[in-house]
């Protein structure tokens, strides 16, 4: 099938960019593609909100726009946090008109506070905001006629130059995986969105869904588009320590923000001596504190204690939690919950101008595969679902200016090649991609998490090349399968992630090397 325009993730980013586009365009045909089902996904599972100043007698554009620089470390791109801070309100606005409800007190808007930002100005919805917005979204989409909705479709490899002719440093489509029809399909189109999320599966512990596997940034790699700062990985500082079904539970930082207070075995404190900040100081600082807590107390967590937070708060702001914890025999307020880090979002990945597009004409990457320049070094909290409607946005804008221009004929994309490699298996016979992916995944934990060394990374970059090779002997002698093609996507970034660690010299942000230590 051809397109206008093929869309490549169904997270806020990817669902809002369709939306955009179908709206100001109503002739352009869509295409967009989920992993799984188009509920399932990172956005799904945001607790806090996003980050927008609505109380302009306390708060600014110009405080927001500092915390973010702070939360950096010096590593954002200023003209593009300002174009973030300041565009909030006007993506806001279109969320509620497209029918996202958030929490109100005295009828405004109840703005919570999190690590990093010196205002209260988080809007959510309980702590299930991005369920709301996802649910809502998903609503929208389906609501219109020139967007077909692909589920259960994986991104195998993008269409380039490589499999042309003619050389017009061109993105032309995608190859897919068809879970349904149990084959590879190509689909061409004038412009691919990359909107696949991260690859916080990299990760033994991480908050993020278990389709979560880099697929975005693996094809981008393939197809040699540039990258920047893929080792600038947030962990997220309090993860439930028990997993739920096989799943990491995230605990908000909105938690926080409403009171709680992180404590170590000992019942220290141990956040007032490390920041002035202390239990809302940036998340890089707080998962780095809570991680030499745990090593030097050798103890498998730390605890949030939420005693002073009202027990009708927490039923009402935070009802997940509360009722996950209860499940577990946890019950709120009265018993602390024990926390540890978890990896959580990608602050590099695809590197894009301020309308996201990527260095290959006709591509362009939206939300965590992307690198805006926006979160530097750190993210600060509640900035990811902003950036995702900032750029969700500038990218359908410049998409439709974009169909406007000259494009390759239709008789061109009928000459791209069908997909040559292996046919694609529903039954997973290889029994060692399971096992090599654990084996990645405790390398990453080990070698390239929270806390590395110079000969760490180096022993990791030996073994995950040995990975690399065996994955790809896999790749070249079996039927393409899910779980393979997962897996090729999560060794190309884990190589890459490693290879790029060993070039920073300094320690910034979430990048902590122990040799760099001052």
């Amino acid at each position: 099938m051809t397109k206008d325009i093929l869309v490549i993730g169904t997270g806020i980013s990817g669902l809002t960019f369709a939306i955009k586009v179908a709206e100001e365009n109503p002739k352009t045909s869509l295409t967009l593609i989920s992993k799984s089902d188009i509920k399932e996904g990172n956005t799904r599972y945001a607790q806090g909100g996003i980050a927008v100043v609505r109380n302009l007698k306390k708060d600014s554009t110009e405080k927001h726009f500092q915390d973010t620089l702070v939360a950096g470390d010096g590593y954002c791109d200023p003209k593009v946090v300002k174009f973030v801070v300041e565009e909030a309100n006007q993506r806001l606005d279109e969320l509620i008109k497209w029918g996202t409800s958030f929490d109100k007190k005295e009828k405004k808007l109840d703005l919570g506070i999190e690590g990093g930002h010196s205002e209260s100005r988080i809007v959510h919805y309980k702590d299930q905001t991005g369920k709301q917005i996802q649910e809502v979204l998903i609503t929208k989409v389906k609501s219109f006629s020139n967007i077909t909705i692909l589920e259960n479709h994986t991104l195998v490899d993008l269409i380039t130059d490589h499999h042309s002719t003619i050389k017009k440093n061109r993105c032309y489509g995608a190859y897919v995986i068809s879970q349904e029809r149990e084959e590879i399909i190509k689909i061409t189109a004038k412009i691919t969105v990359l909107s696949t999320g991260g690859a916080g599966s990299l990760y033994a512990h991480t908050t993020n869904p278990s389709v979560a596997t880099g697929d975005g940034l693996g094809a981008a790699y393939r197809a040699k588009v540039l990258m920047n700062h893929l080792p600038y990985v947030q962990f997220h500082p309090t993860a439930l320590k028990y997993k739920i079904d096989g799943k990491v539970f995230l605990i908000t930082e909105a938690v926080r923000g409403a009171g709680g207070k992180l404590c170590n075995s000992a019942q220290d404190r141990f956040m007032l001596k490390a920041d002035p900040r202390a239990d809302l100081a940036p998340r890089d600082i707080v998962a780095r504190e809570i991680q030499k807590q745990i090593q030097e107390q050798d103890a498998d967590s730390v605890w949030l204690d939420g005693s002073e937070i009202p027990k009708m708060e927490w039923k009402s702001r935070f009802p997940t939690i509360y009722n996950t914890c209860k499940s577990l025999g946890i019950n709120l307020p009265k018993d602390p919950i024990p926390v540890v880090p978890a990896a959580h979002y990608f602050c590099g990945g695809i590197k894009v101008n301020k309308h996201s597009e990527s260095e290959l004409k006709g591509l362009y990457a939206i939300g965590e595969c992307s690198a805006t320049g926006l979160h530097g070094a750190n993210r600060l909290a509640s900035n990811s679902l902003l950036e995702a409607l900032v750029f969700a946005h500038r990218a359908a804008i410049n998409c439709i200016e974009f169909l406007g221009k000259p494009m390759p004929s239709e008789a061109f994309y009928k000459t791209l090649p069908e997909w040559n490699g292996d046919s694609y298996s529903k039954n997973d016979t290889i029994k060692n991609v399971q096992r090599l992916r654990k084996e990645l995944q405790e390398i990453m934990t080990t070698n390239v998490g929270i806390f590395k060394t110079n000969k760490g990374l180096k022993q990791a970059q030996e073994k995950i090349n040995n990975i690399y090779i065996k994955v790809q002997k896999l790749y070249n002698q079996n039927k393409l399968t899910n779980s393979l093609c997962e897996l090729r996507n999560m060794v190309s970034i884990a190589y890459l992630l490693t290879k790029q660690a060993q070039e920073i010299k300094e320690n910034r942000g979430v990048f902590y090397n122990h040799n760099h230590a001052r």
